[in-house]
């Protein structure tokens, strides 16, 4: 029985899911990520989905968003352009990211994640002080 040896980028990668042999489709929202000073902003739109459905998870430099959504409608459905299925995104993020303070917000089907940079990665500004010989 061969091992299965996984490298150190292998783990990193995101999963991808084999859909020919998934139960269910999953949508992939629509996600924008935006980088500024103090980090990344990732805005994803969940249209159905709710805060308590919502699973987020960051493992070994991979998110994953995955978010059910309800199909309860009031009434018989006549006429429909999008489809009911649940959500399903994974990134790698970048190893300078602290995991350990990522927030999320989610607001009218909108989910605005803040992935802070660590500390280390940072840029910061250094004083020059003069030396008085």
């Amino acid at each position: 029985m061969a091992a299965n040896v996984t490298t150190h980028e292998q783990e990193r990668t995101p999963q991808h899911r084999e859909e020919t042999r998934a139960p269910e489709r999953f949508l992939k929202p629509a996600v924008n990520i935006m980088e500024d000073e103090g980090g990344l902003v990732l805005t994803a739109d969940l249209p159905g989905a709710s805060k308590q459905s919502l699973d987020i998870h960051l493992d070994k430099g991979v998110l994953t968003i995955n978010a059910p959504v309800g199909r309860e409608m009031p009434g018989r459905p006549v006429y429909s352009e999008f489809e009911w299925a649940p959500y399903y995104r994974q990134f790698q993020i970048p190893e300078g990211v602290d995991q350990g303070a990522v927030k999320a917000e989610f607001n009218n089907g909108v989910l605005t994640l803040r992935l802070p940079k660590a500390e280390a990665v940072r840029p910061r500004r250094i004083e020059v002080s003069i030396s008085k010989e």
